[in-house]
């Protein structure tokens, strides 16, 4: 008779997945709050840096699939400095974002914006497309 795969191995494989993309290791994360205290980004994500990475720990991937932070992370490393455990949170944003990719879910679609849209957008994003397409 097949054994069911329950959520949680799936959820276990994903946390994973993500440790193995970024290179991070996401329980040295001991929520303390900087990164969330310095995200430039603060006020345009629907969570902070802080909860992501205990969503991550928790392997709760439906709940991050729910989120746009991974989205808007402007890849600026103002996290990746400040961090007292030395965690380079861009590069798991990076991660959750190739995971989400890998399953074929497009969150933005570049030729959908306005031409209004664009010219709003703040020049860290354009700076951060630039990095995450071009490194």
């Amino acid at each position: 008779m097949p054994r069911e795969i329950s959520n949680k191995s799936i959820n276990d494989e994903w946390r994973r997945k993500v440790m193995e993309i970024s290179g991070e290791n996401v329980y040295k994360c001991m929520q303390c709050g900087t990164c969330a205290a310095s995200c430039p980004m603060a006020a345009e994500i629907d969570a902070s840096p802080r909860k992501i990475m205990a969503l991550i720990q928790f392997g709760q991937s439906e709940a991050l699939d729910m989120l746009n932070t991974p989205w808007v992370c402007a890849s600026c490393h103002m996290c990746v400095v400040r961090c007292t455990r030395s965690i380079d949170l861009p590069r798991v944003m990076e991660a959750l974002r190739q995971t989400s990719l890998r399953q074929n879910v497009d969150h933005v679609e570049p030729s959908n914006l306005q031409p209004e849209e664009v010219v709003d957008l703040p020049q860290i994003a354009m700076v951060s497309g630039l990095r995450k397409f071009t490194s």
